[in-house]
């Protein structure tokens, strides 16, 4: 990816906190933080992998991008006509615009099609609520996006327990195209689906995005998946983002302890790939009480005293590739050898 194509998307220390209540009162006594000052950009048509483990916040993420829940702090700026608009600033009324041209894809498509609507129904609606055609135009548009991700058209009055898994994720990829969108967030689009469905997602999703332009947020826990499809990828870890690099780069040479365990996780069928399993010791902290400096370093195997004392600075330790380690330029990580 070019760094002179402009960034489409771009999210600035944002925060989401979960009151914790208690007694008849429901008296505040403590929070939840899910997203704990997140940071990144995407350029237009770039793909962005953002992985990590569950309950690291990376789907909550997704969704106060999109504003389907309302940020506790933060700006999100989004191009639009040219133009960068803080969401965050935007009232829920006043945001159809910005609606049709950011979409998302779903985790489960069990549960993400309403088992009550056709399939024509289901890709329709979006074009129903915004008004923008009906009829037989509609009619024609449906046929067009069910061909486009591979269904027959014939299906189109057939019901979602008539199909596969990855056959109703193709209904709900179809349904996120109904409005031609620019941005889409892929909120683990495949992990729920067999893993001989898994690759023709994923080449789906990377046909549609050289077909139509489009520029993705690839949320998954699993990196193998994540390297076939992303540009650049952020790994998460307890509500915040602890490296961020092209693809390439941080799979070839992690700077941060997380991503060197990430990866040696990765399974490989290539022996020259494979990598010695790194067990990290404990569980993950609980987001409602991080631990002081940095959030990693209870887990960490080369912590030093200052891990514990000083939150680490998100800083550029080479071109593009950026991390919050207090000793990413002391220590040698190792990464997946490029098969």
């Amino acid at each position: 990816m070019d760094n002179t194509t402009p960034i489409l998307l771009e999210v600035n220390d944002l925060k989401k906190y979960f009151p914790i209540q208690k007694g008849v009162f429901k008296r505040v006594v403590g929070q939840v933080r899910a997203v704990d000052g997140v940071s990144f950009f995407i350029r237009q048509g770039e793909t962005l992998g953002l992985v990590g483990e569950s309950g690291c916040g990376k789907t909550t993420t997704g969704r106060l991008v999109l504003r389907a829940m309302e940020p506790t702090a933060g700006q999100i700026h989004y191009r639009y006509h040219d133009q960068m608009v803080d969401l965050t600033q935007v009232k829920r009324g006043q945001m159809k615009p910005y609606r049709r041209e950011m979409q998302i894809i779903f985790q489960d498509p069990y549960s993400s099609l309403n088992p009550r609507m056709t399939v024509m129904d289901i890709v329709a609606e979006p074009l129903k609520i915004h008004g923008v055609m009906s009829g037989d135009e509609l009619r024609t548009r449906v046929r067009e996006l069910l061909e486009r991700v591979g269904m027959r058209v014939q299906h189109m009055n057939r019901y979602p327990y008539a199909f596969s898994g990855g056959q109703r994720q193709r209904i709900g990829i179809a349904r996120a195209l109904a409005l031609n969108p620019r941005f889409i967030v892929c909120d683990e689009p495949v992990s729920a689906l067999d893993v001989s469905i898994q690759a023709q997602v994923v080449n789906l999703l990377s046909d549609l995005q050289k077909d139509f332009g489009l520029t993705y947020l690839f949320i998954s826990h699993d990196l193998s998946v994540v390297e076939h499809i992303s540009d650049r990828v952020a790994v998460m870890y307890l509500g915040s983002i602890v490296e961020l690099a092209p693809a390439e780069e941080l799979y070839a040479g992690p700077r941060h302890p997380y991503t060197e365990a990430l990866l040696s996780a990765v399974p490989s069928a290539d022996p020259d790939r494979a990598m010695s399993r790194i067990l990290l010791p404990g569980d993950v902290p609980s987001p409602s009480n991080p631990p002081s400096g940095c959030k990693f370093h209870p887990r960490c195997r080369y912590v030093k005293d200052i891990c514990s004392a000083q939150v680490p600075e998100w800083r550029e330790v080479s071109h593009d590739h950026w991390t919050a380690c207090h000793r990413s330029d002391e220590i040698k990580l190792a990464g997946m050898v490029a098969g």
